[in-house]
C-alpha cells in the first residue's frame, strides 16, 4: 500500500483548530496560527468575564450615594483592577487573537512568519495575567492607583513589603508590554514578507491595513511605556529619583512616559475595529467598500497623527498654554481620517440589500456608538472645555463609549461574522439578536447618564457622592447589571453551537476573502496551493475573480 494511501486511512494528525473534539490542543505550546488565535480569544474572555464582575460590584457600591457595600481601599482595588484587565487581558489579547486567527488566511499565507515568537508572546499573556490576579492576594492587596499608576500614588508602600500589589502591577504591564512588542514584530513581518502572489497594497482587505497601522503604533510607543513602568518599578523598589517628588525627581514626567504610548493605544484598540466594520458592512450590504484606497490609507495617517497628540491628557498638569493650543489641534485633526471612514462606511450601506444578521447588528450598533465617542472627543481635545470637565465621569462616559460601544461591539460582531470558520459551525441567529438587543440597551443605559454626571461635575474614582447624581448612578448602574446579564445568551450560543450547531459550509455569508475559499474549518498551513490574487477585494455585484483559476479553487 502506497504512502498517500495509508495517510488516507489514519486520522488526520495535523491541527484541525476548530474542531471541538480537538479542544486539548488549545492547552498546548501550538505554533499553529489558528490555535494561538483562539487561544487568545478564550483566554481574554475569561478575564473580560472576571473584570465585568468587579465593574458590576463597582456599580452595585454606586447604587447609592454611601459607600455602604465595600471599604474604599476595596473601591480604589477595583477600579484600578478593572481598568488593567479591561485593557490588557481583554481588548489586547483580544484583538491579537483576531489577528494571529485572520491575517495569514487574508493574505494568502500558510502561518505567521515567526510561529515560536508566536506562540512564545501568547503565552506571557495567562504568566502576567495570574501575577495580576495574585496581587489580590498579597498584604495590602491589588494596586489602588488606578490603571495608569501616576506617582507619587502609585509609590506609597504602606506595608513596606517589597512583593506588594503595586510592584506586581508594574511587572505584569512590564511583561504585557514586551508581549506586544513581540506580537507587533511578527504580525508587521508577516505582512510585509507574506503576502501571496499578486495581492499589492491595494489588494490586502483593510483588515489587514488596520492591523499594520495598528502594530506599528504598538513598535514605536510600547518601549515608551516599558521603560516608564521599569524606572516606576526602580522608585518603588529600590528607591531611584526618577519620579519620586521627594527625592527631586518629576512625576509629570511619568506622565509624559504613560501617554505618549497610552493615548495611541486608543488606535491600537480601535483600528482593528474600523478593520472588521470595513469588512462586514460590504458582506452584509452586498456592495463594495466606498472609497477603499482612501479608507485603507487613511489607517496610516491616523498612525502618523497618533504620535502628536498625547499632551490633550495633560492639559490639567501644569502643561504650558502654547503646549495646550498645539496639542488641540493635532487632537482634532485626527477626526479627518477617522471622519473618513465614517463616511465610507455609511456609503456602503446606503442602498444596499442589508442583511440584518447578528454581525451585521453589531457592526452597526458600534458604529453609532462611535459616532457619539467621536463627538464627545472632539468636545474633549478643545482645552477650555476638557480641563472644565477634568476628572469627572463625563470622560469615562466618553472612554467607555469607545471601549465598550465601539469596541466590544466590534469583538462581538467579528466572533459572530467568522465563527463558522473558525469551528465549522453555525451560531443559532436568535440567541444572538437576543444578545445584541440586551447588549446595545445595557451599554446605552450604562454609560450615556456618566455625561450629564459629569457635566454637573460628578467626581471619577469615587465610591461615595453627593446625593444629587443618585439618579444618573441608578440608571447607569442598572445598565451595567444588563451588560452582565447581556453575557449569558452568548455563552449559552457560543458553547451550544461549537458542540451542535448545524454544519456551516465553506462560506455560509457568501464572502469575498481567501479565508472564505477555504475549508471551514481551515486545514493545516491554510492553502493546498498559494492563491494568485488578481483583483482588489470587495468585489461585490462583479463578475471579477479574485484569484487566478477561481472556478478550479472553489
Amino acid at each position: 500500500m502506497s504512502n498517500a494511501s495509508m495517510e488516507a486511512l489514519q486520522p488526520s494528525l495535523q491541527p484541525q483548530p476548530g474542531a471541538p473534539d480537538n479542544w486539548k490542543r488549545f492547552f498546548t505550546f501550538s505554533t499553529d496560527h489558528k490555535v494561538i488565535g483562539i487561544q487568545y480569544i478564550v483566554t481574554a474572555f475569561v478575564f473580560f468575564l472576571f473584570a465585568g464582575l468587579l465593574a458590576m460590584v463597582m456599580r452595585g457600591e454606586l447604587l447609592t450615594p454611601e459607600a455602604d457595600l465595600v471599604d474604599r481601599t476595596v473601591y480604589n482595588g477595583l477600579f484600578t483592577m478593572h481598568g488593567t484587565l479591561m485593557l490588557f487581558m481583554w481588548t489586547f489579547p483580544m484583538l491579537n487573537g483576531l489577528a494571529n486567527y485572520l491575517v495569514p488566511l487574508m493574505i494568502g499565507a500558510r502561518d505567521m512568519a515567526f510561529p515560536r515568537l508566536n506562540a512564545a508572546a501568547f503565552w506571557l499573556v495567562p504568566v502576567f495575567g495570574v501575577i495580576l490576579t495574585a496581587s489580590f492576594f498579597v498584604p495590602g492587596g491589588p494596586s489602588q492607583s488606578g490603571w495608569w499608576a501616576y506617582p507619587p500614588v502609585s509609590l506609597q508602600n504602606p506595608t513596606g513589603n517589597l512583593i506588594n500589589g503595586q510592584s506586581l502591577w508594574i511587572l505584569a504591564v512590564a511583561l504585557s508590554g514586551i508581549s506586544s512588542i513581540m506580537g507587533a514584530v511578527n504580525i508587521v513581518t508577516t505582512i510585509f514578507r507574506m503576502r501571496a502572489p499578486g495581492m499589492g497594497w491595494f489588494k490586502m482587505p483593510v483588515f489587514c491595513w488596520t492591523v499594520l497601522a495598528a502594530q506599528l503604533i504598538q513598535l514605536f510607543g510600547l518601549p515608551a511605556l516599558t521603560a516608564g513602568a521599569v524606572m516606576l518599578l526602580f522608585d518603588l523598589t529600590v528607591g531611584t529619583s526618577f519620579f519620586n517628588p521627594e527625592l527631586g525627581g518629576d512625576p509629570v514626567l511619568y506622565q509624559h512616559f504613560f501617554w505618549f504610548y497610552s493615548h495611541p493605544a486608543v488606535y491600537v484598540i480601535i483600528l482593528p475595529i474600523f478593520g472588521v466594520f470595513s469588512e462586514i458592512f460590504p458582506v452584509y450590504a452586498r456592495k463594495p467598500l466606498f472609497g477603499y484606497p482612501v479608507v485603507a490609507v487613511s489607517s496610516l495617517v491616523i498612525t502618523g497623527l497618533s504620535g502628536i497628540v498625547w499632551v490633550h491628557h495633560m492639559f490639567a498638569s501644569g502643561t504650558p498654554g502654547w503646549m495646550r493650543m498645539l496639542f488641540m489641534f493635532t487632537t482634532m485633526t485626527i477626526s479627518i481620517p477617522t471622519g473618513i471612514k465614517v463616511f465610507a462606511w455609511v456609503a456602503t450601506v446606503w442602498g444596499g440589500k442589508i442583511r440584518l444578521n447578528t454581525p451585521m447588528l453589531f457592526a452597526l450598533g458600534g458604529l453609532i456608538m462611535w459616532v457619539f465617542a467621536g463627538i464627545t472627543g472632539i468636545m474633549l481635545a478643545s482645552a477650555p472645555f476638557d480641563i472644565h470637565v477634568n476628572n469627572t465621569y463625563f470622560v469615562v462616559g466618553h472612554f467607555h463609549y469607545v471601549i465598550y460601544g465601539a469596541v466590544v461591539m466590534g469583538f462581538y460582531a467579528a466572533i459572530y461574522h467568522w465563527f463558522p470558520k473558525m469551528t465549522g459551525r453555525m451560531y443559532y441567529e436568535g440567541l444572538g439578536k437576543l444578545h445584541f438587543v440586551l447588549t446595545f440597551i445595557g451599554a446605552n443605559l450604562n454609560f450615556f447618564p456618566m455625561h450629564p454626571a459629569g457635566l454637573m461635575g460628578m467626581p471619577r474614582r469615587v465610591a461615595s457622592y453627593d446625593p444629587e447624581f443618585a439618579f444618573w448612578n441608578v440608571l447607569a448602574s442598572l445598565g451595567g447589571f444588563l451588560l452582565g446579564v447581556s453575557t449569558i445568551p452568548f455563552l449559552l450560543n457560543m458553547l451550544s453551537s461549537w458542540a451542535r450547531g448545524p454544519e456551516a459550509g465553506d462560506n455560509p455569508w457568501r464572502a469575498i476573502g481567501l479565508e472564505w475559499l477555504v475549508s471551514s474549518p481551515p486545514p493545516h498551513e491554510n492553502f493546498d496551493e498559494i492563491p494568485v490574487v488578481v483583483s482588489r477585494p470587495y468585489g461585490y455585484g462583479s463578475d471579477e475573480p479574485l484569484i487566478a483559476n477561481a472556478s478550479e479553487k472553489e
